[in-house]
């Protein structure tokens, strides 16, 4: 039996004593029933899985009986319709005038689709582009979709181009999940100017009310050491060194990509690899001067001996 704790249906279980317990969701009988007392509260839930596996899009297609999942990155959220090929119910040709009348109605539901929906099509396109690039789950792509969604709701389009907006969108998914992306990173990768990106991501977290925290310091550690093949004993090196700094509480209110880059630097210097200062600052994206106060502050303020 395979159960979930369920946020499609939003029941809860009328006694006093099972106001604690969660809604669970048993996706093989199609019920939902309270965790405290076991009574049922939904049944015959409207089954939205797959009946049959088609290994090519014809099997998929003659197979499947619900379609594939909605999606918040497509523009139409996997909703929309088309209109057919040009055969009847009975798998005939249709007439020539049949066929114009339908060609014609193509034509005019490609023309009824809104502006709106040509522009979710071209920003979702690009985030695509950006998540393939980065290497971004598909769990931080729909929050980045969802994002979006919001921003044009609140209009918050005008004056501000499409990259610019879904470039912001993806980066505040990204720190909301804590997948260590920097600005840099995004605004590489969407093709845009980092000082415009920091602008229209102000405007999106002020007006959307977003909050979001500041990176995890050692997710940054294991992502620098893993791109320039740094020793597994550098690397725990650099997470102790970390450690101790947030003990003496000297990472509040730094640069975690700055932090990360001068303690892999220092735990460099104590294990003997000899890397420069300046390939870390080439790899974090972060000034070589930065990462040497940072290396100085945690020299001193840690006592560590070169």
């Amino acid at each position: 039996m395979v159960e979930n704790y369920s946020n499609d249906y939003d029941v809860k279980c009328k006694l006093d004593a099972c106001k604690t317990y969660p809604a669970i969701t048993d996706s093989e009988r199609g019920e939902i029933v309270c965790g405290g007392c076991g009574l049922i509260l939904v049944q015959n839930l409207a089954d939205a899985s797959y009946e049959n596996n088609g290994y090519t899009q014809e099997d998929f297609m003659k197979q499947t009986r619900t379609g594939p999942a909605t999606s918040l990155t497509m523009f139409d959220k996997g909703l929309s319709t088309i209109i057919g090929n040009n055969k009847d119910s009975s798998g005939n040709a249709l007439s020539s005038k049949t066929k114009y009348e339908f060609n014609r109605l193509r034509t005019w539901d490609q023309r009824s689709k809104s502006r709106k929906t040509a522009t979710l099509s071209k920003a979702f396109t690009l985030l695509h582009s950006m998540k393939t690039k980065l290497g971004i789950p598909d769990n931080v792509v729909e929050s980045a979709a969802y994002i979006y969604r919001k921003t044009v709701s609140a209009k918050l389009t005008r004056g501000r181009t499409m990259t610019s907006l879904i470039s912001a969108s993806l980066y505040a998914a990204c720190r909301e999940n804590n997948i260590p992306r920097t600005l840099d990173d995004i605004a590489d990768a969407g093709n845009v100017e980092r000082r415009i990106l920091s602008r229209d991501l102000r405007t999106i977290i002020k007006r959307l009310g977003l909050n979001l925290n500041q990176y995890d310091t050692s997710s940054f550690i294991s992502k620098i050491s893993n791109n320039m093949n740094l020793k597994e004993k550098t690397k725990r090196g650099a997470f102790e060194i970390l450690k101790r700094c947030e003990e003496k509480k000297i990472t509040a209110g730094k640069h975690p990509v700055a932090q990360a880059a001068a303690s892999l630097y220092i735990s460099c210097i104590i294990n003997g690899e000899k890397i420069s200062q300046k390939k870390f600052s080439l790899e974090a994206g972060v000034s070589d001067v930065t990462i040497r106060n940072r290396a100085m502050l945690i020299k001193k303020t840690l006592k560590l001996d070169e």
